[in-house]
């Protein structure tokens, strides 16, 4: 036995032993089927948590933006020139936050059944919006007084009175970006 010659392998046992992957080759119709899955994905759970992500995000940039954040505000608010407009403007008191409750007013007093408190509870109103309008002109003219002496006035973005003045025009509590100054506050450089 110790002169015997070594088994020779026959063509079965060298298939099976050193090559092959272990499993049959998949068909073409078995290799599409386990490419076929749907273009985006249909279940109620990935619809459920992409409106979370959705609303997560969402809530996030209305934080964001109620903060004074960059990145959050839209474009008509980004920028020093704006920031330092909010915080003007944010600073002062302004007739026109009380444009609202002066009309409110003047609605109540149109039920009072006498001709003349209604008249001249409208000619008061009238006479409150002119002062309004002045008030509007006048502030949007010291802002961009201020921003030519802070910025220069090579560097004076467009609309920057109207900025201001449709800022002072909106009720403090309403405003957004929330104000970031206290009233007789100085905007923060």
């Amino acid at each position: 036995m110790a002169n015997s010659p070594a088994p020779v392998p026959s063509d079965e046992d060298s298939a099976a032993v050193g090559a092959g992957k272990g499993r049959a080759t998949p068909t073409r119709s078995e290799r599409e089927a386990m490419r076929r899955r749907p273009l985006v994905a249909d279940t109620k759970e990935a619809k459920q948590r992409a409106r979370a992500e959705l609303a997560a995000k969402r809530d996030q940039a209305r934080a964001g933006m109620a903060k004074g954040d960059e990145r959050y505000l839209p474009a008509r608010d980004k920028g020093p020139q704006r920031k330092f407009l909010r915080d003007y403007v944010d600073g002062g008191w302004h007739l026109a936050e009380f444009v609202m409750p002066a009309m409110i007013v003047v609605i109540l007093l149109t039920f009072i059944q006498n001709t003349y408190i209604q008249y001249y509870a409208f000619i008061a109103l009238w006479g409150f919006i002119l002062l309004v309008v002045l008030d509007m002109v006048l502030t949007g003219w010291r802002a961009k007084r201020a921003i030519r002496t802070k910025f220069g006035v090579d560097k004076l973005e467009r609309g920057t009175a109207w900025y201001a003045a449709m800022r002072s025009m909106q009720m403090r509590f309403l405003r957004l970006p929330k104000p970031q100054v206290r009233r007789g506050g100085k905007p923060i450089a």
